[in-house]
């Protein structure tokens, strides 16, 4: 019965192994955003996942919770299966592949053995080139776990005996932290930084698609619910006034060196863009490698 159990085993290795060699030959992209919510990549990333998924290439999106939290009188079940179809209607409209809700509770994340082989699988599953995910100093402790669990994942997706169930990438991804404000004990570094003006409406649909979040949870949370429109059309114009105009003037002095880097002459006509990190872990990518990798920076 060992016996059987070993081979069983290699055969599953060998088979995955060539359908991730045959992934890589398909000339597709395989990005992975992980986010601790079902809105979290769709805001941060939104844009660019759209630009890839224009181009051909393979996204997915992955709450490592279910988002059973986040509302001022919804919760439990019912708000992680509201949250589920929310973010699966976003995907569909963003045009990317999957967008899976992982099981773990909404504001009781912590950075457990488990978790980290749930997102292990999720890398080794998806065959990633690219691994985004928060960074681990956050305003929300979801957040920062998410980004140490990915972290801790870095490595650890191309080692055999970490979670052998799933068999080990053969190449290690790049590792990218999505953009924020915190300052401390590091600031944002915008090393990449992609203009979406082309995608921007369609990051925009994304997000309206998350109606728990962006016109009930969210406005509530800073005392402006009572601003959101009652039409759905209404509805969308003020989620691109209110949320678009705040991506616009994200764009620091820093990002806008990035997008100069980037895009040369053409970044002072940029009007959105989403920016990301090299995280130290992982892969460490030249210029050359980026760009191969965000090929809409060519």
């Amino acid at each position: 019965m060992k016996q059987l159990l070993v081979v069983t085993s290699i055969l599953f290795s060998t088979i995955l192994s060539f359908a991730q060699s045959s992934g890589m030959d398909d000339g597709k992209l395989r990005i992975i955003a992980i986010g601790a919510h079902p809105d979290d990549c769709d805001a941060k990333f939104g844009g660019t996942a759209a630009l890839f998924a224009e181009m051909g290439h393979a996204v997915k999106f992955v709450s490592v919770t279910n988002g059973d939290a986040g509302h001022q009188t919804e919760g439990g079940g019912a708000l992680a299966k509201r949250r589920r179809a929310e973010a699966r209607e976003s995907a569909r409209r963003l045009g990317i592949d999957e967008y899976v809700t992982l099981d773990n509770h909404d504001a009781e994340l912590v950075p457990s053995l488990e978790v980290r082989h749930q997102i292990i699988r999720q890398i080794r599953n998806w065959n990633a080139d690219v691994v985004l995910s928060p960074r681990p100093n956050d305003y929300h402790p979801d957040h920062r776990y998410t980004g140490e669990l990915v972290q801790d994942a870095a490595y650890l997706v191309i080692v055999p005996n970490v979670t052998p169930d799933t068999p080990p990438l053969t190449k290690n991804p790049i590792f990218l932290y999505f953009s924020d404000r915190f300052q401390r004990p590091n600031p944002f570094r915008p090393d990449i930084a992609v203009a979406i003006d082309k995608t921007v409406d369609k990051k925009m649909a994304g997000l309206d698609a998350h109606v728990s979040q962006f016109y009930e949870w969210m406005p509530w949370t800073v005392g402006k619910d009572g601003e959101v429109p009652e039409g759905a059309e209404d509805r969308k114009k003020w989620l691109k006034k209110v949320f678009g105009a705040f991506q616009g003037s994200s764009i620091s002095d820093e990002h806008r060196k990035s997008l100069e880097k980037w895009y040369g002459k053409k970044a002072k006509d940029v009007k959105f863009s989403e920016a990301f990190e090299v995280c130290e872990y992982g892969k460490q990518p030249n210029d050359e490698e980026i760009r191969r990798l965000f090929p809409m920076l060519k």
